[in-house]
């Protein structure tokens, strides 16, 4: 069974950081894509960053150079460690592990979510 579980959202002023990790149980996260998704209110839910098996990994154009994603294989945990924070980042961050080890945007391409963490910035 697929299990994980986010921590680290806050509320933070603008310019902060913060970071964000998604622990996981079950299979080794190094076999699959993960991803952080977020989802603001009134928008959908829009990818923020992958990490696929084989180290790639694609970043929103809103986030480019604010945001990275990493993997921890030793403790079955990916990170999104988000610096120069902005107002438009506030939303509920959730982790996701794809079926296999392929590179998707698409929400409904993974099947194994989080519970998301609130990340809120302040003016």
């Amino acid at each position: 069974q697929v299990q994980l579980v986010e921590s680290g959202g806050g509320l933070v002023q603008a310019g902060g950081s913060l970071r964000l990790s998604c622990a996981a149980s079950g299979r080794l996260l190094s076999f699959y894509t993960m991803a952080w998704f977020r989802q603001a209110p009134g928008k959908q839910r829009e990818l923020v960053s992958c990490f696929t098996s084989d180290g790639t990994t694609d970043y929103s154009d809103s986030v480019k150079g604010r945001f990275t994603i990493s993997r921890d294989n030793g403790k079955n945990t990916v990170y999104l460690q988000m610096n120069s924070l902005k107002p438009e980042d506030t939303g509920v961050y959730s982790c996701a592990r794809a079926p296999g080890w392929g590179r998707s945007h698409i929400p409904s391409d993974y099947p194994y979510w989080g519970q998301g963490t609130q990340v809120t910035v302040s003016s």
